[in-house]
């Protein structure tokens, strides 16, 4: 339970609270950016099963690929693409922490 709750919390509660906190000027338009960060998870519908809940998608997806994590540092690097960067890297953040957790159950 705790795996699921920090899992998608982290995929809802933390882009709102960033949006809220550090952005205060367009905060609705941030927190629907960061929000859209869960798009990076139309790579599942490539895999078989499209849902495994004992699968860990970091570098098993395309999309949460080593190199597509390098490329979202990059996009957090530059002012123009920070937000979307941001987006990017919550996702990936919230799918270790399910990978840690995937892991310290299995040993």
């Amino acid at each position: 339970m705790l795996r699921f709750l920090l899992h998608y919390g982290i995929h809802i509660i933390v882009p709102i609270a960033v949006g809220l906190l550090f952005f205060k000027d367009k905060k609705i338009w941030i927190i629907l950016i960061l929000l859209s960060g869960i798009l990076i998870d139309f790579d599942h519908l490539f895999a078989n099963p499209i849902f495994d809940p004992n699968r860990c998608s970091i570098n098993f997806h395309p999309f949460h690929s080593y190199w597509a994590i390098v490329a979202y540092i990059f996009l957090f690097l530059y002012k123009n693409t920070r937000v979307i960067g941001l987006a990017l890297l919550i996702h990936i953040f919230a799918d270790s922490i399910d990978c840690f957790f995937l892991f310290s159950e299995a040993n």
